[in-house]
């Protein structure tokens, strides 16, 4: 009986790729960073909440998309052996691991109250129910990717006002309009594997709309105007500077490496693309704007 508990508990993590919350997260304790600097104050407590708050609603916000989408990934060969598709899970196990997961998050930003910042709590819902929302979104518009962008884009942005309150936002604006259209121009890549798919099955996205190379060009744009938004938050930010300014130029590089994996008549390498790439963007990023701060006066 242990042992078959800790096979479902595996397969949920596997399911939701639990090992993948490494692409918000470090975006969360950048702006976290930023936000303690501010602030000048470190709070252990903040760092617990931030962490479980992150990870609670990723896990419930991608086993609700599994279960929303389980009959079109049934019907797609990339992805008829999840474990929903395939038997592995069943359907009311997914659901109880979506609503623990959903208390869960609402649960951590009672971790703020101690800080006497009731804004977790009384945002925790109407963040739940945006990100939640994007799993319908590729029934009715292309701009899903935008979507779930902005999903992401909130981590930082709620991040902040978890540690500071809804003041000075516009540094945890621009970071989480870069993760938007980060997250946004790599997501139109990943889209391209199933291009076929999705115009069979009436799905929306960019790459079934107006096909392979022009959403890759539009994924290019996306990655710019990423670059761009980096530069802005070493402009709004007092504590950033040459460090971390050499990091943004690295970003590029590995973006221009990304776009250079992913080619219109070879898709073999979006994975590579998407899953690797993408975890050094994050995580390098978050390391130089540590090593920035750690320097400045």
């Amino acid at each position: 009986m242990e042992f078959r508990s800790l096979r479902m508990v595996r397969s949920l993590l596997e399911m939701i790729r639990f090992s993948h919350t490494l692409f918000a997260l470090p975006f969360a304790l950048l702006s976290a960073a930023l936000a303690w600097k501010e602030k000048e104050e470190f709070s252990w407590i903040e760092l617990f909440g931030i962490v479980a708050c992150m990870v609670f609603a990723r896990s419930a916000a991608m086993s609700f998309n599994r279960i929303v989408d389980q009959r079109f990934d049934t019907a797609n060969p990339r992805t008829a052996r999840r474990h929903l598709p395939s038997g592995q899970l069943k359907v009311g196990h997914v659901w109880v691991f979506t609503i623990v997961c959903s208390i869960g998050f609402v649960a951590s930003t009672l971790a703020f109250l101690t800080r006497n910042n009731p804004w977790p709590i009384i945002l925790s819902l109407p963040v739940l129910i945006f990100i939640a929302a994007y799993s319908f979104s590729k029934r009715f518009t292309a701009l899903s990717h935008f979507w779930l962008g902005a999903s992401l884009m909130l981590a930082p942005v709620a991040t902040w006002i978890a540690i500071c309150g809804p003041i000075h936002l516009e540094t945890p604006f621009v970071l989480g309009l870069a993760v938007l259209f980060w997250v946004a121009g790599f997501d139109i890549l990943y889209a391209c594997q199933d291009l076929d798919f999705d115009r069979k099955a009436g799905l929306f996205s960019i790459p079934s709309k107006v096909g392979i190379r022009s959403s890759l060009w539009r994924a290019f744009a996306c990655h710019l105007v990423m670059l761009l938004l980096l530069i802005c938050l070493w402009a709004v930010s007092p504590f950033l500077g040459w460090i971390y300014l050499a990091g943004v130029g690295c970003v590029g590089i590995l973006l221009a490496y990304e776009h250079w994996l992913v080619q219109p008549e070879d898709m073999t390498r979006v994975n590579q693309a998407f899953f690797h790439v993408n975890g050094v963007i994050s995580v390098g990023l978050l390391l130089i704007v540590l090593l920035q701060l750690a320097v400045h006066p």
